[in-house]
């Protein structure tokens, strides 16, 4: 029986997933991205998009035959057994979330050192490590917690965001438009496919409202909802914020610029506008991170309860948080902070290495897909993947090209491949000892659907009672 509790509804699970990709680094891409390609960088955008959509309605299929908290996990399990469950997440989530933590919450404190707090030797370090003590205390309280402060999170940055754009776009701030008008050059930064990987950036990570479905009501319908929702919102507010920043600032500014969103705000509206787009960038990396801290611990415990993680982290406190997790990702994240890991050098290098992580766990999540429509056809599925296998198949494609093409520049994509390559070695070792050493089982062998059914009717009657129990009670 789960100890989690369904207090997520459709809202909150959108601003989950909204959270989640729009980072400040996503930020710095989508103006970096624009600088590039000008106005076609919008085509590899929706190709972008697509590749993304693929990933959700994949994910979508999946939590509707399982809603479980270990998410890529459980999906693994009945398609490739535990090893690679086990694998998919250490790798495709916990790395990024290592990595990407410690390199988003130093872009926080950077912020905090250069917009709010400019010569005031701030150190960009202790801002980052508040940021994340903030965000485990507020996860420690549980999901209620959670929900309510990502709610805040998400719509204050998309609507800031909007608001901003559309004050620029209309020729409402105090800045000066550029007097030049911009050409469609499907040839602009390389061309459209080698501005791939910076528009795929721009809406990855929205499946991470899936290990919450053990508490997100009505999971089956809400959680695809929340993934395709979350997409055409970060599409719509990236598009407006793409077009604005043309307006004001030239291509070659946007893409020679380590912040391109915030030289953007200060054209449009000097002062104020540098300040609103620190505030943004601050509340998009509260957000991201709170959703990485959430998610985790979630998909730890869910590995935990099938033995495939040490037993401490099935553990619930009074809130029913998954509390050794969430203190787990917060140890290792200023474990990194502190040794300078995460340094402004680097970030980039960390979160690109993170990505390629990622992207194998999305081909991963495909494949399980077209393995469990072969071995369990008759399973109900509340949501299925248009078209067959059609779509997981270009989507496997589309991923292994971006894995390929993840930066232009030799040495920098040398060092995103070294530091992915050594999480995978050392992921991949880990998953194979835990399997074969301590849980003493087939490396290969998989888990019966119908196991893995009867924990989700469990939490199901679990939910039920509960609701039944609140009925009775007197008004």
């Amino acid at each position: 029986m789960s100890g989690l509790k369904r207090e997520v509804g459709l809202f909150a699970a959108i601003c989950t997933a909204v959270g989640i990709v729009v980072s400040s680094s996503a930020l710095v891409s989508l103006g970096q991205g624009f600088g590039l390609g000008g106005p076609a960088f919008v085509v590899a955008m929706v190709l972008a998009l697509l590749l993304n959509l693929f990933v959700a309605f994949s994910f979508a299929e999946l939590t509707a035959m399982m809603p479980l908290a270990g998410g890529l996990n459980h999906y693994t399990l009945p398609a490739m057994g535990r090893t690679m469950g086990i694998f998919a997440v250490l790798v495709g989530y916990f790395a990024v979330s290592v990595l990407s933590n410690a390199a988003e919450s130093s872009i926080a404190g950077l912020v905090i050192a250069d917009i709010f707090l400019p010569g005031s030797n701030f150190n960009p370090t202790l801002g980052a490590f508040l940021l994340m003590l903030i965000l485990t205390l507020i996860n420690i309280r549980g999901i209620k917690s959670f929900a309510i402060s990502q709610v805040l999170f998400a719509s204050i940055m998309i609507a800031s965001m909007v608001i901003l754009s559309l004050i620029g776009l209309l020729g409402l701030g105090s800045g000066e438009p550029l007097p030049t008008r911009l050409t469609f050059d499907m040839a602009a930064g390389g061309g459209v496919l080698s501005m791939l990987g910076i528009g795929f950036w721009l809406f990855v990570g929205m499946e991470f409202v899936c290990p919450l479905a053990e508490e997100v009501k009505n999971p089956q319908k809400f959680i695809p909802m929340a993934m395709i929702g979350a997409l055409g919102i970060i599409f719509v507010s990236d598009i407006l914020f793409g077009f604005m920043a043309l307006k004001y600032i030239g291509m070659d500014a946007l893409s020679a610029s380590a912040y391109p969103h915030v030289d953007t705000a200060m054209a449009v509206l000097g002062r104020t506008g540098q300040i609103w787009i620190g505030i943004i960038s601050m509340v998009a990396t509260a957000s991201t991170l709170n959703t990485f801290v959430a998610a985790i611990p979630r998909m730890l415990y869910g590995m935990a309860k099938e033995g495939q993680f040490p037993r401490a982290f099935a553990k619930l406190n009074r809130w029913g948080s998954p509390y050794v997790g969430v203190l787990f990702v917060f140890v290792i994240t200023v474990i990194l902070l502190a040794t300078g890991i995460a340094g402004v050098s680097a970030i980039m290098t960390l979160i690109m290495s993170g990505c390629i992580g990622w992207m194998i766990a999305y081909i991963i999540a495909h494949v399980n897909v077209m393995i469990l429509r072969k071995k369990y056809p008759n399973v109900e599925r509340s949501f299925k993947v248009p078209g067959g296998n059609v779509l997981p198949v270009i989507g496997i494609i589309g991923l292994i090209y971006m894995i390929a093409t993840i930066w232009p520049e030799p040495v920098m994509r040398n060092q995103i491949y070294l530091y992915a390559g050594i999480s995978i070695v050392i992921f991949a070792a880990w998953s194979v000892y835990w399997v074969k050493c301590v849980m003493k089982k087939p490396l290969f062998e998989t888990i019966p659907m119908d196991v893995l059914l009867k924990e989700v009717s469990e939490s199901l009657e679990s939910d039920k009672k509960a609701a039944a129990g609140k009925d009775s009670l007197p008004v």
